[in-house]
């Protein structure tokens, strides 16, 4: 049977389709803007503030930028980010009542983790002494990187208290936007680079392993790298049966949709770089997979001629979706983006009652404050109930 709400997608696409055939057809809208077109509905919860928190609140002085979070075994979550765009570390929160309010915890980490910048991300690394850490990388230390590339701080206790840790040295824009644990036991950590690591295209993506638990990894080496497009931000995530890692790639460019490639060999090859669906093209990809087993990839949308251009929104659909470049069940527009395309970077968790909580940096109003950081929750269940609406009214 027929997945309910995937039905009424599909009538809700075709409707779309006729409208998109007539634009295609009027004298106001070059055939060239009409060749990239929505074809799957969205679905608006950015105007609902009463199922989001700001965790931390710019000031027309203070940008808060970049967040990305973790799930602790306790079911608390931690979310660690930046000041300023691109800038240095030194912010952390958690939260133990699923996003709804949130205590900083600034002053737990080493006073020189300020030193570390652009876009902090945190892991859970289990070593083969069986013990799990918490480990946050960042691109450099110091704005120039003459304290080290990829420096970070560790704990052991799950948060309570940290400590510094060498740089690895891996040139880079950013640090590691996905690690994923392989049948080993290893992990794989993917991240982007310029030529000679500096930021200039064309972009490409690397990939390094860790066999003890994230101390020490493997010489990178690049998995993804196509002539006139600049790859980055990958994020990497196993198949439903666990067999095939798949990896999201953004177009740094925007000359393109995003890219996906597939690995069968738990990382040692992959496939070559295609398109992705349209509704997957963005930046910063992170994603979870719900109760059901569908997927929720966030990021900013920078798909052409999309209604939510520039803001930080959810594709929903299946991995099956991705394998065949079909369009999936709907986008969710999670936030209002008040400062262009200038958003996204999420950390996605699922929590206990299966509902979603999604964590961003967006000038959330207007105004003279710059960033915050911003989380919202939601469930399939809602969306798909606006989905199915939408649906049912389309003609």
């Amino acid at each position: 049977m027929a997945h309910p709400v995937r039905s009424s997608c599909s009538r809700l696409a075709a409707g779309l389709a006729v409208l998109l055939i007539a634009l295609v057809a009027s004298p106001l809208l070059p055939a060239a803007m009409a060749a990239e077109q929505p074809d799957l509905p969205t679905v608006d919860l950015s105007g609902d503030a009463d199922r989001q928190t700001v965790i931390a609140a710019g000031t027309p002085k203070l940008y808060q930028g970049h967040p990305t979070t973790i799930t602790l075994p306790s079911g608390e979550i931690l979310a660690v980010w930046s000041e300023g765009h691109g800038g240095h570390s030194g912010p952390m929160a958690k939260t133990a009542d699923g996003g709804t309010t949130w205590t900083r915890l600034d002053d737990t980490l080493p006073p020189a983790f300020r030193e570390h910048w652009n876009c902090p991300s945190i892991y859970r690394l289990e070593g083969p002494d069986g013990r799990s850490r918490l480990w946050i990388f960042s691109a450099r230390k110091g704005r120039d990187a003459k304290g080290g590339w990829m420096p970070s701080i560790m704990s052991e206790d799950n948060g309570k208290t940290w400590r510094e840790m060498p740089p690895l040295g891996f040139p880079c824009v950013m640090t590691f936007s996905s690690v994923v644990r392989l049948a080993d036991g290893s992990y794989l950590g993917l991240y982007h680079r310029g030529p000679g690591g500096k930021d200039r295209p064309p972009l490409e993506v690397l990939a390094t392993r860790t066999a003890d638990g994230g101390f020490t990894w493997s010489e990178p080496v690049v998995v993804a790298k196509l002539k006139g497009r600049n790859l980055c931000e990958p994020f990497c995530f196993r198949s439903p049966d666990g067999e095939e890692l798949c990896c999201l790639m953004r177009e740094n460019a925007h000359l393109d949709r995003s890219f996906v490639m597939f690995s069968r060999d738990e990382g040692k090859t992959w496939s070559e770089p295609v398109k992705t669906p349209w509704g997957l093209t963005g930046d910063r990809h992170m994603g979870v997979y719900a109760p059901d087993g569908r997927l929720v990839v966030a990021f900013r949308d920078k798909a052409k001629n999309s209604p939510t251009d520039g803001h930080f929104v959810a594709w929903v659909g299946s991995y099956d979706d991705i394998k065949a470049g079909r369009p999936g069940d709907y986008r969710i527009k999670l936030l209002h983006s008040h400062a262009g395309s200038d958003c996204g970077y999420p950390g996605m968790e699922v929590l206990p009652d299966g509902s979603i909580l999604a964590t961003t940096y967006i000038k959330y109003r207007p105004g003279a404050d710059k960033h915050s950081v911003v989380c919202t929750r939601f469930s399939l269940s809602e969306t798909d109930r606006l989905a199915e609406a939408a649906a049912s009214a389309a003609p």
